[in-house]
């Protein structure tokens, strides 16, 4: 066979609305769920998942399939140039270079990554190729580089004046300690922005599910400021950052990638959800069990979101300042506090 054919073929809680604009009406009808799941649905993490949603929701509101959703939503953080955590104005390693990671994930079981990944824009884009045109999972460096250019992506420099010079401040001192929730902090940092110091960065993850009841998720990154070069996080890692399971739901992850890798944090998520739980209590599970098998993870910040199969959402978080955001024919703007155990 042709290995370039190869595998071819929560209740929402009263959230903080954004002032985004809806972009999309929803179907005529929309079959809901119990405890309020709502399908199709889509969810993703931080504040800049309201942007991406509703990329995701052209898709889904037109009864599109949830993965093409999820790469669409997941590339509009990715050419965010206020974004420092994802895509090419991702903050650098310590040696200057820009490495990207990213993770899809279909309805079927088919998932494709690449890791440490240099000048390509849109990572998301290259990981769906390797799922679909190769016979393997993950692609890394400069193996990825050269998949992705024979696919026919551009290369480009990912390093922006703007991280250029973060990254010569952060030379002065060299001095890497990650901060907490600086996803959020250094989002569109600067005049009308939210002001905070990017010592630590990572991701967008998103999990959609279509009018058709089939899910799949993606999980974008440029990983920690200031990493040791050829650091990979577990944004990549299927079962980590990201997995799903058609019969029961999906999850992601955001925050110190490390933690999760060690508990294989979105498959325990899905697992709990098989178990009965739902969507916030296994996120709550799989952040306690992370706490009580290293108890100092507290001073870090790791967060799950996770969405079952009738499309409820539910998230939780080692420390506050987690927010998720979610989209559906109701509301296309929808920005939650996640819960949190400190």
């Amino acid at each position: 066979m042709d290995r370039r054919r190869f595998l071819q073929g929560a209740t929402i809680a009263s959230g903080v609305a954004m002032t985004t604009p809806v972009l999309a009406k929803g179907p005529a009808k929309v079959p809901s769920g119990a405890s309020g799941g709502t399908i199709p649905r889509v969810c993703s993490t931080w504040d800049f998942g309201v942007a991406a949603n509703q990329a995701a929701w052209k898709v889904l509101s037109a009864g599109g399939r949830a993965l093409d959703a999820v790469e669409q939503g997941a590339r509009v953080p990715e050419a965010d140039l206020r974004n420092h955590s994802v895509g090419r104005a991702g903050y650098p390693d310590r040696d200057g270079k820009v490495t990207l990671d990213a993770s899809i994930m279909d309805e079927n079981g088919n998932c494709g990554a690449v890791a440490a990944i240099e000048h390509i824009a849109h990572p998301i884009s290259v990981a769906r190729r390797v799922m679909e045109r190769t016979p393997h999972v993950l692609l890394v460096g400069d193996g990825a580089l050269q998949f992705a250019l024979e696919q026919g992506f551009p290369r480009e420099e990912l390093l922006t004046p703007e991280s250029e010079k973060a990254w010569h401040e952060w030379l002065k001192t060299a001095r890497y300690k990650p901060v907490a929730n600086s996803e959020v902090k250094s989002y569109n940092a600067g005049p009308g922005g939210t002001p905070g110091d990017a010592s630590n960065h990572d991701t967008i993850g998103m999990l959609a599910i279509d009018a058709k009841g089939n899910l799949s998720g993606a999980c974008t990154t440029s990983g920690m400021a200031w990493k040791l070069h050829g650091r990979v996080g577990d944004s990549p890692i299927i079962g980590a950052g990201l997995y799903v399971d058609n019969d029961v739901g999906g999850a992601t992850s955001t925050g110190v990638g490390e933690e999760v890798i060690r508990n294989v944090g979105s498959f325990l998520v899905v697992e709990l959800m098989r178990q009965g739980r739902s969507p916030e209590d296994a996120c709550r599970e799989a952040v306690e069990r992370i706490l009580s098998r290293k108890p100092n993870a507290k001073d870090l910040q790791v967060g799950f979101l996770a969405m079952d199969k009738k499309g409820n959402v539910g998230a939780w978080a080692i420390q506050k300042g987690f927010s998720y955001a979610v989209c559906d024919a109701k509301k296309q703007d929808t920005l939650i506090p996640g819960k949190s155990t400190y």
